[in-house]
C-alpha cells in the first residue's frame, strides 16, 4: 500500500502477527521501513520479504521492555511519519499442571504488565519527542502513533485478568492523551481489536469469535491512522457487546466464568 504520507515508518513487534502485517502492507518502493523485535531470525526474514517489496529495511533486535534502548532506538532514526507500537503478550490463567485454575502468577502479572505497558510507553514517548521536533506537513501534523490496545480492555475476564487491565490502561492513556497531543501536530490511535489470527491467538484453546486474519486487520489499521481516528475499532459489534457485558456485575459473570474455566481444565487430564 503506498501513500505518501507514510514514508518514514518504525513498527515494534514486527516479527510476527500484526506487526509484521502491516510492515508487509505498508513495504512499497522507496519507504523507510524500521522493524523492531526480539526474533532476530524472524525479524530478518520479515525485512527481506519487505525490502523485495521494494522498501528500505533496518531491523533492531530489542525488547521493548528495555527503556534506555527503546529511547536510543527511535531517537536514532530521523524523521518518522508513522509510529506502531504492537509488541505484546498474553499469557492464560489456567495452570496447565494443576486440575484446578489459580490465579496468574506473580510472574505472569509482572511479564503482561511490563511488556503490554511499559512497552508501550517505551516505544509512544520516546516518538512523542521525535515528532514535536518535526516540522508539520500539508495536513498540519508532524506524525502519527498507533498503540495495539484490544476489545479485551473493555471488560473484565476471568481467563486473563492481567492482560485486559494492561490494554485497558493503553487504551486509556492513548486516548486521554490525544486530545492534547493533536494540538501539537501528532495524532495518536488506540487499536481496539478482537481476535485476530496470530501465533498468539494460535495458542488459545477457545472459541473466538469474529477471528479475522492479520492482513485484514493490517488494512483497518493503516486506515483508521490515515483517517487520523482516536480509537480504530474493529470488529465493532464485539466492542458494543463488550461496553455491554462490562456493565454487568462481576460476580454475575464469574458464575459462568469460573465453572467453565474448570471444565476446560479438567479436559486436559
Amino acid at each position: 500500500m503506498r501513500d505518501k504520507r507514510l514514508n518514514s515508518i518504525l513498527i515494534t513487534g514486527a516479527s510476527s502477527g500484526v506487526g509484521r502485517a502491516v510492515a508487509l502492507y505498508l513495504a512499497y518502493s522507496g519507504v523507510r521501513l524500521f522493524l523492531g523485535g526480539r526474533n532476530q531470525q524472524a525479524l530478518q526474514e520479515v525485512a527481506e520479504e519487505c525490502q523485495r517489496r521494494g522498501a528500505i529495511v533496518e531491523i533492531k533486535c530489542l525488547d521493548v521492555c528495555d527503556q534506555h534502548g527503546m529511547e536510543e532506538w527511535i531517537h536514532s532514526v530521523g524523521q518518522l511519519d508513522f509510529v506502531l507500537a504492537c509488541a505484546g503478550v498474553s499469557i492464560g490463567t489456567a495452570d496447565t499442571k494443576s486440575r484446578h485454575t489459580l490465579p496468574e502468577s506473580s510472574e505472569k502479572v509482572r511479564q503482561i504488565m511490563s511488556t503490554n505497558i511499559d512497552g508501550v510507553l517505551n516505544t509512544v514517548l520516546p516518538a512523542i519527542e521525535v515528532m514535536r521536533q518535526q516540522e508539520v506537513n500539508e495536513e498540519h501534523l508532524r506524525g502519527r502513533i498507533a498503540a495495539i490496545a484490544s476489545v479485551a480492555g473493555f471488560v473484565n475476564s476471568a481467563w486473563a485478568p492481567s492482560y485486559c487491565a494492561s490494554k485497558a490502561a493503553v487504551d486509556r492513556f492513548v486516548v486521554s492523551s490525544g486530545g492534547s497531543l493533536q494540538k501539537l501536530g501528532i495524532s495518536l490511535s488506540s487499536v481496539c481489536c478482537g481476535f485476530i489470527r496470530t501465533p498468539m491467538t494460535a495458542k488459545h484453546q477457545f472459541k473466538m469469535p469474529g477471528l479475522m486474519d492479520a492482513e485484514t486487520a493490517a488494512k483497518l489499521i493503516v486506515q483508521g491512522v490515515l483517517d487520523k481516528k482516536r480509537r480504530i475499532i474493529f470488529p465493532v459489534w464485539m466492542v458494543v457487546l463488550a461496553r455491554v457485558i462490562d456493565l454487568l456485575p462481576a460476580t454475575l459473570l464469574e458464575r459462568f466464568y469460573l465453572p467453565y474455566l474448570e471444565k476446560k481444565d479438567q479436559q486436559k487430564f
